[in-house]
């Protein structure tokens, strides 16, 4: 086994840049912490390049057919690869996958437009992932699914759905030629979701926490849905409103 202990290693200092997002999309690759979310990607054909651990026993339950190299590193540096500030001594190197999205098959989709906070976009990924949504597509202006913040909530699930960017515009297109109802999410000029049947088949759309979902995308939707509120709260948290329209949509 490799043990690195320099922390002006070549290979440290490119783990390293890997926090930032200039780094991941320059090279595909993402870093992710932890024994849950290692386990998780392990059972993605593919995915992990290499695991770096300090003093942490390898469990037996990892021991795939396919098993990745493992690298031995020093608690020092850990605190460089980890953002946070106690950092749990094991991480692995992955790679972002290729991914082929066929809407004869895939019928049911969560996008984001410009949604920012790491917290919700994580989860709303695992929410989707609950859910069975087939798809989660990421707009223009939405954080960066690969922060680790966003991995961290997501606890898995970038591993176990399908996770893609693009126009919303283009995709709304898309969904219509297919048939697939497209909703947005909105306090004016919208429906209560409950005058909405659950389908088999939908795109439901979430925006900024601020803005919410852009005008331009509003007018192109089939339906735009609202939650009523019933207390003095002037709003819902976004993932807390994806979550409840997710559940309620499917069939």
């Amino acid at each position: 086994m490799e043990y690195i202990q320099s922390t002006k290693n070549s290979r440290v200092k490119e783990w390293k840049k890997l926090l930032t997002k200039k780094e991941r999309d320059l090279t595909g690759r993402y870093i992710i912490e932890g024994e849950h979310l290692i386990e998780e990607a392990l059972k993605t054909n593919d995915v992990i390049e290499i695991i770096l651990q300090e003093n942490i026993q390898i469990p037996d339950s990892w021991m795939f057919r396919d098993m990745p190299s493992i690298t031995k590193i020093t608690a020092d540096i850990s605190k460089i690869i980890s953002d946070t500030k106690t950092p749990q001594g094991i991480f692995a190197i992955c790679r972002k996958k290729e991914i082929t999205i066929n809407l004869t098959k895939q019928k049911r989709f969560l996008l984001f437009d410009g949604v920012q906070d790491p917290g919700n976009i994580g989860t709303m990924i695992r929410t989707a992932d609950a859910v069975g949504v087939d798809v989660v597509i990421v707009g223009e202006g939405t954080g960066d699914i690969y922060n680790p913040k966003v991995i961290r909530s997501a606890q898995g699930s970038h591993f176990h759905l399908p996770i893609v960017s693009g126009d919303i515009h283009t995709w709304i297109e898309s969904f219509k030629k297919s048939d697939i109802p497209v909703y947005g999410t909105a306090l004016e000029g919208a429906v209560s979701y409950k005058e909405i049947a659950p389908t088999e088949s939908f795109a439901l759309i979430v925006g900024n926490e601020g803005a919410g979902v852009a005008p331009d995308i509003l007018k192109n939707t089939d339906k735009n849905l609202y939650i009523p509120i019933y207390g003095q709260s002037e709003s819902l948290n976004v993932a807390v409103a994806a979550g409840i329209l997710l559940y309620y949509l499917r069939n």
